[in-house]
């Protein structure tokens, strides 16, 4: 018998998680049963996969992006549409797209990290501390902040898994926990200053551009592209929606779900680290008092583009589209000389009305 015979939670994760990701789920080792209808026998039209994409969450989603940035065009057309803006936008959404492909992997799998602003901070004193050990300002300097870096991030993302996988702690405390952990561990290692001693190197990357676009830019799409691929064609991203879906069915199926857990807690950590050495090469210093909102901002974006907030369902497309709408908004009102505290309160109800159409979309599936 199939899980989704067994469970009807699963096929959850084949009806949500869009039409361009083939979802699978193993029936007998050696095994698998397509659980996409579009690659079985008699499957729909490529017509009719199309009309359900352009039903799906991140094609809504897409229109949205678009209404804003006309919106905001027309109502500063000599500043928000120039090209340097424009730049700005995707600089900005750099480092979040990188902290937002780690979030999608653990939220498509019924998780949660709300640590990884503190993470980034975390990571990026790390590397500033280790190149300040090493000295110079060659190539090797960076490179040596840049695992610093990483290890950090890593190490946090570990913690987290053990605490939520064996320690059966609640990923939202977890992650809460780690949230103030792991900022006060920053702030005892600068004693609450900022570090802005960087090598040379570091502002050489900063300052160059391919194709118009900085290296960090072209750094977010690889990442991106990487975890796109990862979610949609491998044996971990389908394991990922099926834990997501349901994870006592994945156990069944002979999924070991504490061990895939803590593998996506490790992913999320350790992006959230070099979105810390991404932050550290932009700015040139730590920025500690700067990434208070990046988790609020990350999984709004991630919610908005499709993500469940119950797992087995969710895109890096999707997050991509979703991430630029808060990016965008945000832009928007700083062209047009909004305070920044409507800006928290534009993401905060956002988020809200995110999670409210989330449920509405789960309730639905359910009565279906």
């Amino acid at each position: 018998m199939s899980m989704m015979e067994k469970d009807s939670g699963v096929g959850t994760a084949a009806a949500t998680a869009p039409s361009e990701w083939l979802v699978t789920t193993p029936t007998e080792p050696g095994t698998e049963v397509p659980m996409d209808s579009a690659s079985s026998p008699g499957s729909p039209s490529r017509s009719r996969a199309l009309r359900r994409g352009l039903r799906s969450s991140p094609a809504y989603m897409a229109v949205v992006l678009i209404v804003l940035i006309a919106v905001f065009s027309f109502l500063a057309p000599d500043t928000f549409p120039h090209h340097d803006n424009l730049r700005n936008i995707i600089v900005d959404a750099s480092t979040l797209l990188v902290l937002a492909t780690g979030m999608t992997f653990v939220m498509v799998a019924a998780g949660f990290d709300l640590s990884i602003g503190s993470v980034l901070v975390f990571g990026g004193i790390c590397a500033s501390k280790v190149m300040t050990m090493v000295g110079g300002n060659g190539g090797w300097t960076a490179v040596a902040g840049l695992a610093a870096s990483l290890a950090g991030g890593l190490l946090w993302g570990l913690f987290n898994g053990f605490c939520i996988t064996r320690l059966r702690v609640p990923a939202l405390i977890t992650t809460l926990g780690s949230l103030g952990a792991a900022l006060g561990v920053a702030n005892l290692m600068t004693k609450g200053n900022d570090v802005a001693t960087v090598p040379h190197s570091l502002i050489t990357i900063q300052t160059t551009s391919w194709f118009g676009m900085p290296v960090l830019v072209w750094l977010a799409v690889t990442i991106v592209l990487i975890g796109g691929a990862v979610l949609r064609f491998t044996r971990f991203g389908r394991h990922t929606y099926i834990v997501g879906s349901n994870d006592e069915a994945a156990r069944r199926s002979g999924i070991d779900v504490n061990r895939h857990l803590m593998k996506l807690y490790a992913i999320s950590g350790l992006l959230a680290g070099l979105a810390g050495m991404m932050s550290l090469v932009r700015f040139s210093t730590t920025t500690i008092g700067g990434h208070g909102q990046d988790a609020l901002e990350v999984i709004t974006g991630v919610i908005l583009g499709g993500t469940s907030l119950y797992g087995g369902a969710g895109t890096i497309l999707g997050t991509v589209i979703g991430i630029f709408i808060p990016a965008v908004l945000q832009n928007g009102f700083v062209v047009k000389n909004v305070q920044a505290f409507w800006q928290q309160v534009a993401i905060g109800f956002i988020l809200i009305a995110a999670v409210y159409i989330d449920q509405l979309k789960r309730r639905s599936r359910n009565r279906a």
